[in-house]
């Protein structure tokens, strides 16, 4: 991996994307309670209830399934079987909140009389939390319980790390059409193109490319500089 032959460890991509993390969770909740209003699960206001779609989706889906992809590197010493555990749990909760995020926006859509899944947001949407789901019984099966056999997990598990990065890929690329979606039609009913809101939604999503390109890089980049693969060093029992 060109990776290890540079010298490069996954550490301070991991920093870095924790920091971006942070950022990111504090802006989205800036724009939703500050300009937008605040959350909620039932109101008048069915502003409110929508909200809560972004909120989740970014904080509750991509940043905790972040932190699931990047448990090996953070905690390269962490034992495996705990490392393991807590990458399936981090997962599972991502999976929940993000179901969970996708049903206030068809609750919003409902309540509202907005038609459904009329935009690529929305299928590349329900498209990756199915993908996410199925990843996680996979490597529920395959490598937690009942777990298949070494020599199978030893063969799945690149293959495992593959799709999984593909679907947190497709997550951010979700995320970010969500976000040009929610501000043009803002825009198209009047927010300002050059105001406030406007800048902070388009800042957030610029914030969450890097963090989502941090996310990536610690993935594929070994723990320590000896490691000759990101994932070789990650016992399969």
């Amino acid at each position: 991996m060109a990776a290890a032959w540079l010298g490069v460890k996954a550490a301070p991509f991991a920093y870095a994307a924790h920091a971006l993390a942070a950022a990111a969770a504090v802006l989205v909740l800036v724009w939703c309670v500050h300009f937008r209003g605040g959350l909620a699960l039932e109101a008048q206001n069915k502003n409110l209830v929508f909200n809560v779609h972004p909120v989740l989706m970014l904080i509750g889906y991509i940043i905790l399934g972040s932190e699931a992809i990047m448990i090996y590197k953070v905690f390269p010493k962490l034992n495996h079987d705990t490392a393991k555990l807590t990458h399936l749990i981090l997962h599972a909760i991502a999976t929940v909140l993000g179901a969970f995020g996708i049903y206030c926006a068809f609750k919003y859509h409902n309540d509202s009389g907005i038609a459904n899944l009329y935009s690529l947001h929305s299928w590349l949407g329900i498209g990756t939390i199915s993908l996410y789901g199925i990843q996680w019984v996979f490597g529920f099966v395959t490598f937690f319980f009942p777990g298949a056999a070494p020599s199978v997990r030893r063969s799945a598990l690149p293959w495992h790390a593959l799709l999984g990065l593909f679907v947190y890929v497709l997550a951010l690329v979700t995320a970010e059409l969500g976000f040009l979606e929610k501000l043009t039609f803002l825009e198209s009913g009047g927010v300002d193109k050059y105001g406030a809101e406007a800048f902070l939604v388009n800042f957030t999503a610029l914030v969450v490319v890097l963090f989502g390109a941090s996310v990536v890089v610690a993935a594929v980049t070994p723990a320590h500089v000896e490691a000759p693969q990101g994932y070789e060093s990650i016992p399969v029992n």
